[in-house]
């Protein structure tokens, strides 16, 4: 029992060598390239530019990239620092790191599993305009189809209300009802080219990194090309030059409103990905001495560059569709992911070629978006393996099979926004896990990783990897800036919190409620998981509570000789260590 207990305490105090036998990426440069693939997603090319857009253009770029400094880069490295060390994915390494906020890790993968079944649609919907890109003449640059309105304008004058890229978008590839009290039919165009997004995404995956690695090499380097062809074509289009002005200007005045700075929160964490567990994931795969900083600085760096990239390409196309309007840019009707498959589309028409540009940009897409949506689904599968690799391969026989079942599952759950109320089902599910729920699973994880873990503990394990400890910036900012940053965001994002809306219909109370109800059904794990960490601990309230912050508490190999001796035992031995315990918790929280 003592050799139980002598081991647990070991782990407490980071002396245990983590797991080795696990697969490895073939290269590092390959999970560097998954890192940036996964960060760098359809949301850099719509979420952030429609972020400016709302947030008063420039304005919006001072407090994002304050927010990387201060809380991209330093929480990125240590989600891959965590990941790396303990080789397991987010619910393991969370439960090891916490064992009372141990529901952390599966609320990250809940959340990363809610996003990965809307998400692709988005795939899905590059993939319609990708095939639509072979006609001649392109649809949407016409009004004379049998979808256009009285209102279309192929031009975009001022005496119309709607442009026939708007048109194609909500009235052909979405037939969307007028609001979500009416779900309309399936659109089965849509559900079928979303069933071949799945397929697309289960053989990227199936063999696991060995498979994911070999295809991150294209699908991360493509969109760069493609971006910055377009940019050298939309700065001559008339009207660009207006566009730029407004993202690269700021209205200071915006400054002053919260909503701006959560926004800003809320974009770098989905953006980098902080908080949905696929990096923690990702990383476990890494080898045991890789250097971290690099892949951090890498991956955050590049992130945001790449959202500024495409914040140009997508403001000069914005500059372009005022002039054709004949309105200011802050006028343009724009909102939610329609900004690309509105917007830039727009612009194809006045291009050499007008079907290649179309081409190569929903291309672009499809790649962009590829690459978020494997590190989505692979969190999943990494979380359900570490725990029951036994049960499941005995279920599935192989795991190339257990893969197809996730996919399945997803696809399945994906199918009300290929409906004709879509639309609005996409933005409910967006607007309910994008914020709130997002910033929400980072505070717990900060408090989880930077307090019960322990900053000390932390640059112990990057040490061990690496050979040097976390320097003071990152330290300061595991223990004081980000906790305190987060929390005041998180406060802040709640009090000013919005209702969904989509353009301008405003969901009802009852959507609203739904709303909520898939929030929860990421953020609840959390005191759940607390709960279950509480019940299941040995000892009395107070004991259990001391233990439920021992890092290690409930891993199973340091419990396994503990299992074998009387209960009570177990608690006269933490009643002996309890101001041990309680002292080596204070000294490794600072």
């Amino acid at each position: 029992m003592e050799s139980g207990f002598r081991r647990k305490a070991e782990m407490f105090q980071g002396e245990v060598k983590p797991q080795q036998s696990r697969a490895t990426w073939s290269r590092q440069l390959e999970f560097t390239l998954a890192g940036m693939g996964y960060a760098v997603g359809l949301g850099n090319v719509w979420r952030f530019p429609y972020l400016c857009y709302r947030s008063g253009g420039g304005a919006f770029l001072v407090p994002y990239l304050l927010m990387l400094v201060l809380l991209g880069i330093p929480l990125l490295y240590l989600e891959l620092i965590i990941g790396q060390y303990m080789r397991k994915g987010p619910v393991h390494a969370l439960a090891n790191a916490c064992p009372l906020l141990k529901g952390v890790g599966v609320a990250s993968v809940a959340i990363s599993f809610i996003m990965s079944t809307y998400y692709n649609v988005v795939i899905a919907w590059a993939l319609y305009y990708l095939f639509s890109s072979f006609q001649n003449p392109l649809p949407w640059l016409g009004c004379n189809n049998t979808w256009n309105t009285p209102n279309c304008s192929n031009n975009g004058s001022s005496n119309y209300t709607t442009t026939a890229s708007q048109e194609f978008f909500r009235y052909e590839m979405l037939e969307q009802t007028e609001g979500v009290e009416d779900a309309g039919g399936l659109r089965w165009q849509l559900f079928l080219i979303l069933g071949l997004a799945w397929i697309l995404i289960y053989f990227c995956i199936f063999k696991g990194v060995k498979s994911t690695g070999k295809v991150v090499y294209f699908t991360a380097l493509f969109p760069y090309v493609t971006l910055i062809a377009f940019l050298i074509n939309n700065t001559q289009l008339p009207g660009a030059i207006d566009g730029i002005y407004f993202f690269i200007i700021p209205e200071w005045d915006k400054l002053l409103s919260v909503e701006v700075w959560v926004n800003a929160a809320a974009q770098i964490f989905n953006s980098i990905g902080i908080g949905f567990g696929s990096l923690i994931a990702m990383s476990s795969y890494n080898s045991f001495n890789n250097n971290i900083l690099k892949d951090t600085l890498a991956i955050s760096i590049i992130n945001s560059l790449t959202s500024i990239l495409s914040g140009f390409v997508i403001f000069s196309a914005f500059g372009y569709m005022s002039h054709l309007q004949g309105i200011p840019v802050k006028d343009l009707a724009v909102d939610g992911p329609g900004l690309v498959y509105i917007v830039y589309p727009q612009a194809f028409g006045n291009m050499p070629v007008p079907q290649l540009w179309a081409v190569l940009f929903f291309f672009m897409l499809v790649c962009l978006g590829l690459d978020s949506e494997f590190a989505m689904v692979e969190v999943m599968i990494t979380s359900l393996m570490d725990q029951y690799e036994q049960l499941l391969l005995g279920i599935f026989k192989r795991k190339e099979l257990f893969v197809l079942a996730v996919c399945g599952a997803a696809f399945l759950l994906g199918i009300p926004c290929v409906m004709q109320v879509g639309i609005y089902v996409f933005q409910l599910m967006d607007h309910y896990t994008g914020i709130v729920s997002v910033i929400f699973l980072a505070f717990f994880e900060i408090l989880a990783l930077c307090w019960a873990y322990g900053v000390t503990r932390l640059s112990n394990n990057l040490e061990a990897m690496t050979g040097r400890g976390a320097n003071i910036f990152f330290r300061l900012c595991w223990w004081i800036v980000d906790p305190i940053l987060v929390a005041v965001i998180l406060v802040f994002a709640i009090i000013g919190f919005n209702p969904a809306r989509y353009e301008e219909y405003v969901f009802p109370p009852w959507a609203q409620g739904v709303g909520w109800v898939i929030a929860l059904a990421s953020m609840i794990w959390i005191p759940l998981g607390a709960l279950h960490t509480v019940c299941v601990l040995p000892g009395s309230i107070v004991q259990r509570l001391k233990l439920s912050v021992t890092p290690y508490a409930l891993d199973e190999k340091s419990t396994e000789s503990g299992r074998n001796h009387d209960k009570s035992t177990i608690i006269s031995t933490i009643s002996s260590n309890e101001q041990q315990t309680e002292k080596s918790l204070f000294q490794t929280s600072l």
